[in-house]
């Protein structure tokens, strides 16, 4: 959390730095045991520092290799909740990571992509073909691209539904990861649900479409929704592309809506078994369901 090379280049939040080692403290000392003259002076150079309005988050990967966040520190940022990485996002990449022979050389399509955890991971363990982060809110997709340069990806360029975001000072980051030829394409798409065209979706030709942490408002739901309808409008050679989507549950009304709006339309759900152990860690085991759709 301090020391670490890694939080030494991508530090955490001060806040949490020194939560940390004050408990870390106090922890040595109800022991009776004498802490370290580091730690005070550790904590004494955090409490020193100003609070950030950003920061960084780092997650380790079961290769031992790191995805590394620049988040928001706080939820609503921006006039959007999209600028820190949900629980919902951590479980979904879990699956994925669990299951990566689903993703393995496909196009996937990210609904609601935010700061990019999940695509991120996937990308860095499971080898799809291409896959396609999006958003709609401006700051979110900034974010978003810097985020993927970040972890040593580099987006593809060229093409109108492209973010063009190329930060200065990342590219010699981009070869430090992984070998290119292994890379998958990647895309940052603007898509908004509402009125996006069946023919740009079209373009997109996904295998897989996933999402995290897109039900908690019945207006999001019937876009969403009708977004999962132009997907299967617009299926390729008859095949509807797979679809998960992991939501949690903070108001079961809601949860409920979502699943009898998808009854109504005709779209098929079930329930993907829970994975039985972590790998990432959450601040609060939160009540996460992934559904398979069937559109």
């Amino acid at each position: 959390t301090v020391r670490h090379p890694l939080c030494a280049k991508y530090p955490p939040s001060t806040k949490y730095r020194r939560s940390f080692l004050t408990e870390l403290i106090k922890k040595h000392e109800a022991t009776a045991a004498e802490p370290l003259d580091e730690l005070y002076d550790a904590l004494a150079d955090i409490l020193n520092e100003e609070e950030s309005t950003r920061s960084y988050k780092s997650y380790l990967l079961p290769s031992g290799e790191p995805v590394t966040l620049s988040e928001s520190v706080a939820i609503v940022s921006g006039g959007t909740t999209g600028l820190i990485t949900w629980d919902a996002a951590l479980q979904l990449a879990q699956w994925a990571i669990e299951n990566n022979s689903t993703f393995r050389d496909r196009t996937v399509l990210e609904l609601g992509s935010g700061i990019g955890f999940t695509g991120i991971a996937i990308c860095k363990t499971c080898h799809p073909k291409a896959y396609v982060f999006s958003d709609c809110h401006p700051a979110v997709l900034q974010q978003l691209a810097e985020n993927i340069h970040l972890n040593g990806f580099v987006l593809e360029p060229g093409k109108t539904h492209h973010i063009q975001t190329e930060p200065q000072g990342q590219e010699e980051e981009a070869t430090n990861y992984q070998n290119p030829k292994l890379n998958p394409r990647l895309i940052v798409a603007e898509l908004d649900w509402g009125s996006v065209t069946e023919k740009q979706l079209l373009d997109l030709q996904p295998d897989i479409v996933i999402a995290a942490d897109v039900v908690y408002d019945p207006e999001i739901i019937l876009a969403l929704i009708g977004m999962l309808q132009k997907l299967a409008a617009c299926r390729v050679a008859r095949k509807a592309p797979e679809v998960y989507i992991a939501v949690t549950v903070r108001n079961p009304d809601t949860y409920h809506l979502f699943q009898a709006e998808l009854d109504k339309v005709g779209i098929g759900w079930q329930i993907i078994p829970a994975h039985s152990k972590s790998i990432f860690l959450y601040d609060v085991q939160p009540n996460v369901t992934i559904l398979q759709l069937f559109i």
